[in-house]
């Protein structure tokens, strides 16, 4: 009705295995070596004279009508001598000590030059007449062609019947569409002496048939195309077909391509816009036999055309029943014609292209049903591999542009490829293929879905990484231990999570928000803001930065920060608020964490879900609202203090190590030095928390300078040396030997100081901190982080009391008891003085506590062994030490 469809006889891509016409999407490309011919056309009417054109396509010989040249460039007239033999060439001027250079000629001589328009319509005679009886009935000429490249010789042979741009080259000019070539690839009777032979095969006897004509040979290595389907290198060969205008709908698809939403946004600015700016008719007809009959049929007489649009359709016009609408069976259905003849059916079939490209409403069942086709189309999201700008981007472009006049989707995600660790394509000859089940069996379904999205953008290419699974595999570990952390808490305590009619009930946590302690107000906010992103990136398909985040929030915000501040209060014996609170905050984040987990670690999710659900929440976490962001639980001021607080137990835990002083081990006093006021806020609001994590009697924020540093001064020789000449060794000395502490400070007061009647300003020296015995400093941001490790007696006694606590919940983890179970201890402590610390009424009651000890008993005396049913020695700090527990009562 568009007059978009159309028979046409054109040059397309020709499969001479699958003996059909191939659209350009369909075209695959890798290297293939070819031959690399210099040929000579000799001239008509001028003896020895010849035009010389390359070509890697020998084959297209037989079929040559014209040599075309650029108008705008300047070709040579030389005289070239070779063994005593002289010939008269016609090259691109620039190209010409090249080309003869590979013919072997001794030396030439340049008669005259000429512009390429000077050459148009020069006559020739093919070097293929004597075996192509055709050639010898051509006219041969030099015709004007704009793509001609300053490349090989300048000229460049024409075959219309075998090369899209030399089709258009001739059609403009008026040229037969010559192709001696049938379906299978192989010379016509029409090629003469190469009848019958495959063409690719006849390059060689085609290349010895040019004889004296050969002016060079060589091979060459260039990217060719390939079927896709069977992987044959394709030939281009003039064929009837049926087209559909696509270069007429241009326009309307590139406006289209801009309407959608692309990721990346270059796919389709760039990629497929340049795609469709440069694409050409789309030849939809195939030369097959299985596959969507093309619904056009055509009177024997008349020639008249008519599309069928239904089986009802074709009944109606046949009057014959159809038992199948595909070959061979719809072939023999005839219409009566207008004219008196009959209408058979055209014999070709569609591009399985063209049957994809309607998938967007032919899967709603339209236009047989609207309902599904007006809620549904277009599609809201599309996503494919990079090849597919050339195939289903395009194909769908195409005819719904057509049908509709719009694209038949809103946003398309162009995926990379999956390649080895070395970015190379994975291939069984390389031996670097990694398949799916390899590492499904290995790790797991979700570790796989995970990675993949985690390791980088979804529209770059994948490098696989073994490693980088195995991160995956164990973040997911992590997550299943922070599920199971609470459990035997919750069973001992008999929790339940608070629920409303039999559902869980997630108002309790704000009914109490105001009330719960800072890290359980920091977890909860969180895992909203965590929501709150999530949601924003799942609309911008950056799933990569989705799944980081989740990592992330899982391993450090979860795991290795929550967790570690809530573990004791899992501990408490009594029943508390505090206890509840934990219990409540803990479930919550997974609830939460799971739904968000839930599209990328399906399994895991649903796993953990069915064991926290209560009997009357839905079934599946599949089943659950998407967790949206609950405003009323932000907390953003409480999170940017915690990450200060973070930053500052990583400073902590430096410093330590610089001082040899392990966190369990207490410390007098810590001291933060900083000019900011977040930093001075969030360590001074959260201070139980730095004290707690520090595992200091105090943490102060000191701004400006903290009066325990001192400074040593060195001289700067390369600013002293100009100004004080002669006297610089002796400024040198005072500088090293002052005081560099009070120094400084009269520096920074004054700008300028008096040493021994020599004024010293900062440009003279630097300022190297100079740290006080048992001080150990560590940066953190905006901020310096001191810890004084020196240990006095009481904070001996604390560290020593931790070390053995830590000893005994490992014996209790190899004797493998329940959590609740009571147990006896005796340590033997071979240090008197360290026994005596320990042995405190406080430090016992603290060790008793925190490994459930029913009775305690600390010595400096040795006993026997076999009372106890474990019984190990220990090297605690140095310090040699014998502990023994047992079950109580056993």
């Amino acid at each position: 009705e568009r007059g978009l469809l159309e028979r046409g006889h054109r040059v397309v891509n020709w499969c001479p295995r699958c003996e059909t016409a191939i659209a350009d999407s369909e075209v695959e490309y890798w290297d293939e070596t070819d031959p690399s011919i210099f040929v000579k056309f000799p001239i008509a009417g001028r003896e020895n004279e010849y035009l010389v054109i390359w070509t890697t396509t020998p084959w297209t010989l037989p079929a040559n009508i014209a040599v075309a040249v650029n108008p705008t460039f300047t070709y040579a007239r030389v005289a070239a001598k070779k063994d005593d033999r002289e010939e008269i060439l016609w090259i691109a001027d620039e190209l010409v000590e090249s080309v003869l250079k590979m013919g072997h000629y001794q030396d030439y001589t340049v008669l005259l030059k000429a512009t390429g328009s000077d050459l148009i319509g020069t006559e020739y005679t093919s070097p293929l007449a004597g075996q192509v009886p055709h050639q010898a009935e051509i006219r041969h000429r030099v015709v004007a062609a704009d793509y001609v490249a300053l490349e090989n010789t300048g000229l460049v042979h024409i075959a219309p019947g075998h090369g899209w741009d030399d089709y258009l080259v001739g059609i403009k000019e008026g040229l037969e569409v010559f192709c001696p070539v049938d379906a299978g690839g192989c010379f016509t009777r029409e090629a003469g002496a190469f009848e019958d032979m495959y063409v690719r095969d006849a390059n060689n006897l085609i290349v010895d048939a040019l004889s004296d004509y050969l002016l060079a040979r060589r091979t060459i290595t260039h990217r060719y195309g390939h079927c896709w389907r069977c992987k044959t290198p394709i030939i281009y060969r003039a064929t009837a077909q049926w087209f559909l205008k696509a270069t007429a709908i241009r326009e309307p698809m590139l406006e289209e391509i801009a309407r959608v939403k692309w990721y990346p946004e270059w796919a389709g600015s760039a990629r497929f816009h340049d795609f469709v700016r440069d694409s050409r008719d789309w030849c939809i007809s195939r030369q097959r036999y299985w596959g969507i009959p093309i619904p056009i049929w055509q009177c024997e007489q008349c020639e008249e055309r008519t599309v069928i649009g239904t089986i009802a359709e074709l009944e109606e016009r046949s009057g014959a029943k159809v038992p199948d609408p595909h070959r061979p069976y719809v072939d023999e259905v005839t219409i009566p014609c207008s004219c008196g003849g009959k209408m058979r059916r055209v014999t070709d079939i569609f591009d399985v292209w063209f049957d994809s490209a309607v998938a967007s409403w032919a899967t709603l069942g339209f236009p047989r049903e609207r309902e599904a086709f007006d809620r549904l189309w277009p599609a809201d999201f599309i996503t494919e591999g990079q090849d597919q700008t050339r195939g289903w981007f395009y194909s769908q472009l195409g005819a719904s542009t057509v049908a509709f006049g719009r694209a038949p989707y809103k946003s398309v995600l162009m995926h990379g490829f999956a390649l080895d660790a070395e970015g190379r394509k994975m291939s069984k000859s390389f031996g670097n293929v990694v398949t799916p089940e390899e590492v499904m069996n290995q790790f797991g379904v979700d570790v796989l879905r995970f990675y993949v999205l985690w390791a980088n953008a979804p529209w770059d290419d994948l490098k696989f990484n073994w490693d980088s699974v195995k991160t995956i595999h164990r973040a997911l570990n992590i997550l299943w231990n922070v599920y199971r952390f609470p459990l035997p808490y919750m069973v001992l305590d008999s929790f339940e999570p608070a629920s409303d009619d039999g559902r869980w009930d997630d108002s309790f946590i704000r009914t109490h928000i105001a009330s719960m302690p800072e890290e359980d107000r920091w977890i909860i906010s969180r895992v909203n803001s965590l929501a709150r992103a999530t949601a924003v990136d799942m609309q911008e398909y950056q799933l990569h930065r989705v799944t980081r985040a989740l990592a992330s929030f899982i391993l450090e915000d979860l795991s290795r920060w929550y967790v570690q501040l809530v573990r004791p209060r899992m501990w408490l014996e009594e029943d508390s608020m505090e206890k509840r609170y934990a219990y409540e905050s803990i479930y919550y984040v997974m609830r939460r964490l799971i739904a968000l987990l839930s599209p990328f670690t399906p399994h895991i999710a649903e796993e953990i879900y069915r064991n926290l659900r209560l009997a009357g929440d839905p079934e599946s976490v599949h089943m659950l609202d998407w967790p949206e962001a609950d405003d009323l639980l932000n907390a953003g001021d409480l999170e940017s203090a915690m990450e200060v607080v973070r930053s500052f137990d990583d400073a902590i835990a430096t410093a330590r190590q610089n001082g040899r002083r392990k966190l369990r081990w207490p410390v007098s006093e810590t001291v933060v030095v900083t000019g900011s006021d977040e930093v001075k806020k969030a360590l001074e609001g959260l201070n139980n928390l730095a004290l707690n994590r520090a595992n200091a009697r105090t943490v102060r924020v000191v701004t400006g300078a903290w009066d325990r540093i001192l400074w040593q001064a060195e001289p700067v020789m390369r600013a002293i040396g100009p100004e004080f000449g002669r006297e610089g060794p002796k400024v040198k000395a005072l500088i090293e030997n002052a005081d560099g502490t009070a120094l400084k400070a009269a520096i920074e007061q004054d700008g300028r100081a008096e040493l021994d009647g020599y004024e010293i300003t900062a440009a003279h020296v630097t300022f190297v901190e100079a740290l006080p015995a048992g001080i150990f400093a560590a940066p953190m941001k905006d901020a310096t982080v001191y810890v004084d490790v020196t240990l006095t007696p009481e904070l001996e006694a604390e560290g020593y009391a931790r070390e053995v606590i830590r000893r005994i919940q490992e014996m209790r983890r190899q004797l493998d008891l329940n959590v609740d179970d009571f147990i006896t201890v005796a340590v033997d402590v071979a240090d008197e003085r360290v026994a005596v610390l320990i042995a405190q009424d406080e430090w016992q009651k603290e060790i008793a506590g925190e490994v459930r000890a029913a009775t305690l008993t600390i010595s400096n005396e040795e006993r026997p062994t076999e009372s106890f049913a474990l019984d190990k020695d220990w090297d605690v700090e140095g310090v040699q030490m014998r502990i023994g527990i047992s079950r109580a009562g056993e």
